[in-house]
């Protein structure tokens, strides 16, 4: 039997970590976004009897995975048993421990993991290095993402929990949203166009139609809109331009108008728009106080922003974050990128010199809960990191991270004949975006620069020896 074991410092008393991964969401905010891991089912919680199944990636093939939960002592600990999974046999004990020090406010995360690699001596021989340094960066990426997470939320604790509504709460940034609002006690319901399942807190719309339940939006205390059609699903036809139009505007001036109208309205609205508002700028610095740029994109994103004024005249503190390249390995420009790249297929695109304004999702996902409960916060926000870089410096990065050349560049003349417009706008244009807003109240970025954004959502993340030494054994 092989053991590792993984202790971090916990800001928060050993009650509220443990409350932490009983709530829904918590195992998902738990799962590193380079692994290819999808749920396929949860039953009851964490208790002793309840259970977890998901999809994971072994190699080529994804092999299913149930865990069993036992040995259930709140607030101490939990463990999860391997019923079916990759390994010969498995158990993960999640052990939360009061402060060394005595502190209330204080805990000690542990996680050990007691397994088993199948062939016995020759599984342990072929793989046991591999899976060591998989648990390495795995644990490492937890143990910080709790660790953020838990800082955060305590950041407006005083506020206490929220009603929060999102639309297009099924997308990327809608879900990684959703799970971190709910593991912080707060009660999410969403917008859906389906039969709406009330237990699920589901309310039903249809923008398009002008329809929507206006009476389950009684009692809501922030709005989180982030619904639209994918700007990059194909060729921009006449028609295709149209419904990235009316499911942008449409969505947002029904949405507003309803707020608007509420008995008791909610605090925020913290309706999205994006960098497209500025147009292809080259390298000139652009902040929320600078101008709109020309164009189909900038004329989007001023619609989009101007069907938010119900809301806002209604006195309703009006948010909206211009969203720049969301680095994610789930989805977006950056995995669209990865298997090239890869491959040893990446390179530059068109001249290398267009600027990409990008922002971690964990970073995007802190800014909107920034603009839900910062009452300094409203208007434009840009949702950028501070260090937008060029193309080339892009690819030189991605590169890097990921040990592999990039000498196979994608010409200006390509990107036009196989993207058309869509490849001249979203790949070959480019603006140098800054975030001056967040800057000026003092918002702390936790993935600054593009490799250290890179680093945390491919699984190569640098880790410090200390934290090795101090909380890793075998």
């Amino acid at each position: 039997m092989q053991s590792v074991e993984y202790r971090s410092p916990m800001n928060v008393s050993q009650q509220e970590l443990f409350a932490w991964h009983e709530r829904p969401g918590a195992f998902e905010r738990m799962v590193p976004r380079w692994e290819d891991v999808r749920v396929l089912e949860k039953i009851d919680g964490i208790r002793d009897g309840s259970s977890t199944t998901f999809l994971v990636k072994v190699g080529p093939l994804h092999k299913k995975w149930v865990a069993r939960h036992i040995d259930y002592q709140s607030p101490r600990q939990f463990k999860d048993q391997q019923v079916e999974g990759p390994f010969k046999s498995e158990v993960h004990t999640h052990l939360m421990l009061p402060s060394s020090d005595g502190s209330e406010n204080r805990s000690i995360l542990v996680d050990r993991v007691d397994y088993e690699p199948k062939l016995g001596a020759l599984g342990r021989a072929m793989a046991g290095g591999a899976i060591r340094r998989n648990f390495d960066q795995m644990f490492f990426f937890r143990h910080r993402r709790m660790q953020n997470d838990l800082a955060r939320h305590d950041r407006f604790k005083a506020a206490g929990t929220k009603r929060i509504l999102i639309s297009g709460a099924s997308g990327l940034i809608g879900t990684a949203l959703r799970h971190f609002l709910t593991t912080g006690g707060h009660q999410v319901d969403t917008l859906v166009r389906h039969l709406p399942r009330q237990s699920k807190g589901e309310i039903v719309w249809d923008p398009l139609a002008g329809k929507i339940d206006s009476d389950a939006l009684e009692g809501v205390d922030a709005v989180i809109h982030l619904s639209g059609e994918s700007l990059s699903a194909g060729r921009w036809t006449a028609d295709r331009k149209k419904r990235f139009e009316e499911s942008r505007v449409k969505s947002t001036d029904l949405l507003a108008r309803t707020l608007a109208g509420l008995k008791k309205r909610p605090e925020v609205l913290v309706s999205a728009s994006a960098i497209g508002m500025y147009g292809d700028r080259g390298d000139e610095p652009l902040t929320e106080a600078s101008p709109p740029g020309t164009g189909f994109l900038p004329d989007l994103c001023q619609k989009w922003e101007n069907a938010a004024r119900p809301a806002a005249e209604a006195g309703i503190r009006v948010v909206h974050p211009r969203i720049g390249i969301v680095m994610s390995a789930r989805g977006g420009a950056l995995a669209t990128m990865l298997p090239p790249f890869k491959l040893g297929g990446g390179g530059v695109i068109g001249s290398g010199n267009q600027y990409m304004s990008w922002i971690s999702l964990d970073d995007l996902i802190a800014v909107i809960h920034e603009a839900i409960f910062n009452p300094q916060l409203s208007g434009p926000v840009n949702a950028t990191a501070p260090n937008p870089v060029t193309n080339r410096q892009f690819t030189k990065t991605l590169g890097s991270v990921l040990h592999r050349p990039t000498f196979l560049p994608l010409p200006a003349p390509v990107v036009k004949l196989v993207f058309a417009e869509m490849g001249e706008r979203l790949l070959l244009e480019g603006a140098k975006v800054f975030p001056a807003r967040l800057e000026e109240i003092g918002f702390s970025f936790l993935h600054p620069t593009l490799e250290e954004a890179l680093r945390s959502e491919l699984g190569r993340q640098t880790i410090p020896p200390m934290w090795g030494e101090a909380y890793v054994g075998a």
